[in-house]
């Protein structure tokens, strides 16, 4: 049992594993952050921390030994490394949750086996199988590398004049999967968490609008049906339940709109709270590094209602230096992780603004 006073270790030292720390704190544990980054913006809120690599076994062994539970905050944690720990403590989500969402066509395949919507897919790892895809597949399409992409990273569009091989080059021939392109009407993700007994609890499905493929704004309510919205859930429960997860995990989804119908199409799933998730800090009773925390612990999960209309801004590089403007404004949340050094493409906070629900 996993009580106030013990203490979570976080794999990883960024800005999400800093706030799985806080909300720890804020419920009475003690953290150890494990991550090869001098700087990391999490140690300054951690109880303990590791400098190491991910590859360092007898590290990783005595950063196990000295937590009561293992948590990460990204989900490309090599296999090796999740064995270790594994061996050591328990570790939340499993290891078979980051193996599925680590593979673009393990991931793709495995919702395609739970019966759930998912873009057209084939993988590929040379030309003539490139070839035989883009022919099953067809253009436009979208060209991803299956393993470490991330904000619009490794991968690229293939569209009627698109030299194929030459795109594929440009992701550095990596093996990789072909994706038909959904015609969405707007990208929207659910964020829910389950226990190891089972229980399980979403958020409202929210609307993301993305800049130069980062995620630029998320609203909630994500103004979509009630059947949509009951979709949303029941496809995230359905991932949830066959992987075994514990913790809290997003689900990326494609909102498209047929014949004046909504239908859902997942794009992906990330095992680790996720940045169309803070809007809830401040935004719903519990906070999605809360609810990761009481899932991850064994705790009851905390209550997901929204407490208004919300909207979460990224601050992308040199947009956190408003943050005098931003808080003077009545309403406004600011919040900031620390990093040093502003650079572009680089999250350096958010704001949530929450705003009475419409009559």
């Amino acid at each position: 049992m996993i009580r106030p006073g013990c203490t979570l270790g976080i794999l990883g030292g960024g800005q999400l594993g800093r706030m799985i720390a806080m909300a720890a704190a804020q419920l009475g544990l003690k953290t150890h952050i494990y991550a090869p980054e001098e700087n990391s913006p999490a140690f300054e809120v951690a109880t303990e921390i590791t400098i190491a690599p991910y590859e360092d076994e007898a590290n990783l062994v005595r950063f196990a030994k000295a937590v009561d539970v293992v948590t990460y905050e990204f989900e490309n944690v090599p296999s090796e490394t999740a064995s270790i720990l594994s061996a050591h403590a328990l570790l939340a989500p499993n290891a078979q949750a980051l193996a599925v969402s680590q593979d673009r066509f393990l991931e793709k395949s495995f919702i395609a086996g739970l019966g759930i919507d998912v873009a057209p897919f084939a993988t590929f790892s040379d030309e003539a199988e490139l070839a035989a895809a883009l022919e099953r597949i067809g253009r436009p399409a979208v060209l991803k590398t299956r393993r470490f992409g991330y904000d619009g990273k490794g991968q690229v569009m293939i569209r009627p004049d698109t030299d194929p091989v030459a795109a594929w080059d440009e992701i550095g021939r990596a093996p990789s999967i072909l994706e038909g392109f959904v015609p969405f009407e707007r990208e929207v993700s659910v964020v829910a968490a389950r226990t190891a007994s089972g229980a399980f609890a979403a958020y409202d499905l929210c609307a993301n609008e993305h800049r130069h493929h980062i995620l630029d704004t998320t609203q909630v309510p994500a103004g979509v049906s009630n059947a949509t919205e009951t979709q949303a859930m029941r496809i995230a429960s359905s991932i949830a339940e066959a992987l075994d997860y514990v913790g809290v995990l997003a689900v990326e989804l494609f909102l498209v709109t047929d014949g004046g119908g909504e239908r859902l199409v997942v794009n992906e799933i990330a095992p680790r709270v996720h940045n169309s998730g803070h809007w809830t800090l401040g935004g719903a009773r519990t906070s999605q590094f809360e609810q990761h925390v009481r899932a991850v612990c064994g705790w009851p999960l905390g209550e997901t209602a929204r407490l208004g209309r919300v909207e979460m801004k990224n601050l992308i590089g040199h947009d956190a230096d408003a943050w005098e403007e931003i808080l003077a404004e009545p309403g406004a949340q600011l919040h900031l992780y620390g990093k040093a050094e502003a650079r572009p493409g680089r999250k350096m906070g958010h704001v949530t603004r929450v705003f009475p629900e419409r009559g």
